[in-house]
């Protein structure tokens, strides 16, 4: 089946994984307002909904990596596209509260399974010298879900279409994306590094051959230098924390400092910025949602086109010097001008913040720890790494507007705090940050071992 099918379609079915797990936590961003109304609930039962797919989300991660070690990546991709449809299948339906927020933790459960399987699966196939934009893509179908479910928002609002509300046929849209991930699954191939591991040579070496008849990349030569490494015992906890441990480090620092910079804040809240900030109406409110997501998802095709054309520290720092000086000069402005003075300004400031994240972190993040980790534990470390990314999103979305009320709705406050996370992130990338680009996985496992 997979000799029918294009490079180019099984790079993007494999990064779907990545759109729905946009398009899942945007989605509720417009939704959750009318389901509160609904089902007349009180602001920390809206809140829960909101989080409860992170709680999911966080267990999914976690749980992932050893059953893609033992099972394969293809497999467990499936399994998160029959949670997904079921997930979105029980939200669509929800009576209530329990129900609600039952199905948005099935929802989380496959959202966590996408983002540690995608890179880790992304990173296995593609070869090295375009490793870092074809896994950009991940981060590219994150930012299109994100602009997707936004739309989806604008075009289902106040149309209660055969009776059923609105926020439901929001919810549901997710269900076709899902059944695009389901049907790619069941057509995509299996990880060669995977295949080599469970004694398919031969099957790895088709594959192999398949994805790089487009390339200069020798199939036998990359064939050899996985089986070099392949056949080592199974990784666990021990090897994470002995041989694995610069990894891990550089995993958790990467995935916790992407959301302390404070991106989701912005992807969650921006209209209540605004309307609480600024005091814009809610439609104007989510209309500049709408167009920083434009500009997260354009700036993301940008970072396609020159992630192996720079080196990932190089970036990373320009990004975090983008987003700290951007985040600085927003927050001293929120203190020192009025608020009518401000509005527009920090629009723009925004999208310059985004522009520094969306070039670098954004994508990077991804693509590092679907890459540094040991064949042997690759699986279990996107995992925790994946994990601490939604540990990060949890504080962040749940004290975001605790700080804005704190700050009495002046949004320089929040913004000044991300900034420090941002300068922070300069010295972590200098100092702890391996150079990644160009190299075979098997090169920076080697780099590791012999780092060790």
């Amino acid at each position: 089946m997979q000799h029918r099918l294009s490079t180019s379609f099984i790079f993007i079915f494999g990064a779907l994984g990545g759109l729905l797990f946009g398009f899942d936590t945007g989605i509720i961003s417009g939704a959750s307002p009318l389901i509160e109304t609904n089902f007349s609930l009180n602001i920390a039962e809206t809140g829960f909904i909101t989080s409860s797919v992170l709680i999911g989300s966080s267990l999914g991660a976690l749980s992932i990596g050893p059953l893609a070690d033992r099972y394969g990546r293809r497999k467990l991709l499936i399994l998160a596209a029959i949670l997904f449809l079921v997930g979105s299948s029980l939200s669509m339906v929800a009576m209530g509260f329990v129900s609600m927020v039952i199905a948005r933790i099935i929802l989380g459960l496959a959202v966590g399974s996408a983002s540690a399987l995608t890179p880790a699966y992304l990173a296995e196939l593609a070869p090295a010298d375009r490793r870092g934009s074809l896994g950009t893509m991940f981060q590219l179908m994150v930012t299109l879900g994100i602009l997707l479910a936004y739309v989806s928002n604008l075009g289902f609002l106040h149309h209660n279409l055969l009776g059923i509300r609105d926020w439901r046929w929001m919810l549901g849209s997710a269900l076709i994306p899902a059944a695009a991930l389901l049907i790619g699954g069941l057509l995509l191939p299996e990880s060669p590094r995977f295949l080599v591991e469970k004694g398919k040579v031969d099957d790895a070496r088709n594959v192999l051959k398949y994805l790089r008849q487009d390339s200069d990349v020798d199939p036998e030569k990359e064939l050899n230098d996985i089986q070099s490494i392949a056949h080592q015992q199974k990784g666990g906890l021990k090897e994470l924390f002995t041989v694995a441990r610069p990894a891990v480090i550089v995993a958790v620092g990467i995935m916790l400092l992407q959301q302390l910079v404070g991106i989701n804040s912005v992807i969650y809240f921006l209209p209540q910025v605004f309307i609480k900030g600024f005091g814009f109406a809610e439609s104007s409110a989510i209309w500049i949602s709408v167009g920083i997501g434009i500009v997260n998802f354009l700036v993301t095709i940008i970072a396609y086109s020159v992630m192996d054309k720079f080196d990932r520290k190089k970036l990373l720092i320009f990004g975090s010097i983008v987003m700290a000086v951007s985040l600085g000069i927003l927050a001293v402005m929120n203190f020192t001008m009025s608020v009518q003075q401000t509005a527009v300004p920090t629009m723009i400031l925004i999208a310059i913040y985004i522009f520094g994240f969306a070039i670098s972190w954004g994508p990077i993040a991804w693509v590092m720890i679907g890459e540094i980790f040991p064949l042997s534990v690759r699986g279990v470390g996107s995992s925790i790494g994946s994990a601490a990314n939604w540990i990060g999103n949890f504080i962040v979305s749940q004290f975001f507007l605790v700080l804005l009320d704190a700050f009495n709705n002046n949004v320089g406050g929040p913004f000044a705090i991300f900034g420090v996370f941002s300068v922070l992130s300069i010295f972590f990338v200098h100092y702890l940050v391996p150079e990644t680009r160009g190299k075979s996985l098997e090169q920076i496992e080697l780099d590791l071992r012999h780092a060790e």
